[in-house]
């Protein structure tokens, strides 16, 4: 797979990630982790260099289920990481970024990664609470030390972006990007592009709706957490079909899927971004790394354009509770 480099520092890393946390957490039950540590294991044998997870997905278990998966291929993939939350009781339980709880929830990720070095480590979110400037003083101390090798942000404003990197250089900002959230058009990617941040895209597939492989009828399981998502009522996915029927479109002229449509969609849009989609099966694995051989040409891109323009997207990507932590 082709590479694409992330950030002033040069993370180098596959030009599709994998998004790990459903293996473990918020898209119904944990799945069987021999089959998951299998998964992540085809993945770097299929080129897949960059992998995602975080403390909260599990909680816990993610990263130890990353850690173990990959610690036979160290030296040769890309881990990242997030911090930012308490936890108690085995649940999130509000924002914590002050100093002395990153560097305790650094010491614990590190364990459970089987790393000595977190190759990029994200505050998770932004918490109004701790100026940016000691959350990036503090990262930076970090990789002083050995203990962290890139900084990132996650669902950041453009302001705090700017406060942060000129502490410590920001590798990568990681925020929701698809052809149904493009929010971050407007101030977000025009920042990150004028300090040279890269852009890591997660739920690049809108959280599996832009696959095509869910309607109005799909019954999600009572742990799936796109329960209360707005854009998961029936009647919003009713409504954001037309969207879907604009991949399928393209799609059938490529001989590809809607999910490689939208894939090749994001990889299109800056060679700077890096989508990392999640899956928890093999064949939807391939189909996702296949996306990065579609080349959508300028025609293709601009038909999109015109096309998803006069499609409206039905719902809020999020309850406002959960809206109000992204700092944008």
């Amino acid at each position: 797979m082709n590479t694409r480099t992330l950030g002033p520092n040069k993370l180098e890393v596959s030009a599709i990630g994998l998004g790990c946390m459903g293996m473990s957490f918020g898209y119904g039950p944990a799945k069987d982790k021999r089959e998951m540590i299998a998964l992540i294991r085809a993945a770097v044998e299929q080129g897949v260099t960059f992998f995602d997870t975080a403390e909260v997905y599990g909680p816990y278990t993610n990263e130890e289920l990353v850690g173990e998966a990959l610690q036979p291929f160290r030296e040769e993939v890309v881990i990242a990481t997030k911090f930012g939350f308490n936890i108690q009781d085995g649940k999130m339980a509000g924002l914590n970024s002050r100093p002395a709880h990153i560097r305790k929830a650094v010491e614990a990720s590190l364990k459970r990664l089987r790393v000595e070095t977190i190759d990029l480590l994200y505050q998770h979110r932004v918490d109004p609470q701790v100026p940016i400037e000691e959350v990036a003083g503090t990262v930076k101390e970090l990789i002083r030390e050995g203990k962290a090798r890139h900084f990132g942000l996650s669902e950041a404003g453009a302001q705090t972006i700017r406060r942060a990197h000129a502490v410590q250089p920001v590798t990568a900002l990681q925020s929701e990007y698809s052809l149904w959230t493009r929010q971050h058009e407007r101030e977000i990617i025009p920042t990150i592009a004028e300090l040279g941040i890269g852009l890591v895209a997660y739920s690049p597939l809108g959280k599996g709706f832009l696959t095509g492989k869910m309607t109005k009828d799909t019954q999600l399981d009572e742990t799936d957490f796109r329960r209360i998502l707005p854009r998961f009522t029936p009647e919003a996915m009713q409504a954001n079909r037309a969207l879907v029927e604009l991949l399928e479109k393209i799609a059938h002229r490529k001989n590809a899927t809607p999910a490689q449509i939208a894939l090749a969609w994001v990889l299109a849009k800056k060679p700077w971004i890096v989508p990392i989609p999640g899956t928890t099966k093999l064949h939807r694995l391939k189909e996702n790394i296949q996306a990065a051989s579609i080349e959508l040409t300028a025609a293709e891109l601009a038909e999109i354009e015109v096309a998803a323009r006069e499609i409206p997207i039905v719902g809020r990507r999020y309850p406002e509770h959960i809206e109000r932590m992204t700092g944008l």
